[in-house]
């Protein structure tokens, strides 16, 4: 199937970074699911695409609002072959300031964890098993997983944490889908984006942020044919160099997902586990 032929589902894609994705992955010839839970936005940016463009309200926190966004977009552009779990919950939605002064243990209260867990790590394993089966039975599919910078991981609880997480289910995910055709690969900025996820109050300088296009040639990339076989990698959108040809900039940009380097830590390894 060309790379036009294909439908993408990509959440949180009425904000900035969602709005990049979206941008390229149509530019390269894929028809776009905007899902977001602000209508308006996703509205918003499925304009600007045009008629290669669906906007979808969806809660993707919730078992019903995933599988309701998964159908809506069946029923209306096909099947899903490439998945981008885009959308997040950040500090800034504690506070303003929750990227400079980081929540403690007392903060974060079971239910502002719960909300975390939702968004951050429920969502995207809802998503990616409501449409890996139709991908691996067609024999080609693309997941596509944003996560965080492990300095996030290791500094902030409970965003980085989760997204860890999210990380490592990726790696799983990565394995258990190997040879089918369906590749799973974790795409990040590299850095503190200019986006509405980060307020103002955070007191970070934004002419030093990363611009949310940076994720555009990358995901436009990962999202095409010309990926076919690479899974299981980390891409740093920030050391994607777009002048040069794709396989040279994955070359760049591209490490294995989560931690392999600390397997070398584990004393005793199980005969079965490979």
């Amino acid at each position: 199937m060309p790379d036009r032929d294909r439908v993408a589902l990509i959440t949180g894609g009425g904000g900035g970074i969602g709005r990049a994705l979206c941008t390229a992955v149509a530019a390269g010839g894929a028809r776009v699911a905007v899902v977001d839970r602000d209508a308006a936005a996703a509205r918003r940016v499925a304009d600007e695409i045009g008629a290669a463009a669906l906007a979808l309200e969806a809660d993707v926190s919730t078992e019903a609002g995933c599988a309701a966004a998964v159908k809506a977009v069946e029923d209306r552009l096909g099947p899903v072959d490439i998945l981008f779990n885009n959308a997040g919950i950040g500090l800034s939605a504690l506070r303003p300031d929750g990227e400079r002064n980081l929540p403690d243990l007392q903060e974060v209260t079971p239910e502002i964890f719960d909300r975390f867990i939702a968004v951050n790590l429920r969502g995207p394993f809802l998503m990616t098993r409501l449409v890996t089966p139709g991908m691996r039975a067609r024999g080609w599919g693309r997941v596509i997983n944003n996560t965080t910078s492990f300095f996030t991981m290791l500094r902030t609880f409970p965003y980085g944490a989760l997204k860890a997480s999210l990380e490592a289910a990726s790696a799983v995910w990565a394995t258990e889908l190997d040879g089918s055709g369906v590749t799973v690969n974790v795409l990040v900025p590299g850095g503190p984006t200019d986006t509405a996820f980060i307020a103002d109050g955070s007191g970070m300088d934004r002419a030093t942020m990363l611009r949310p296009d940076v994720m555009g040639p990358p995901a436009a990339w990962l999202a095409s044919t010309a990926s076919d076989g690479t899974t299981g990698k980390r891409i740093v959108a920030a050391f994607w160099d777009a002048a040069a040809d794709s396989e040279t900039a994955a070359a760049k940009a591209a490490s294995p997902i989560g931690w392999p380097d600390l397997a070398h830590a584990t004393r005793v390894w199980p005969k079965d586990a490979g």
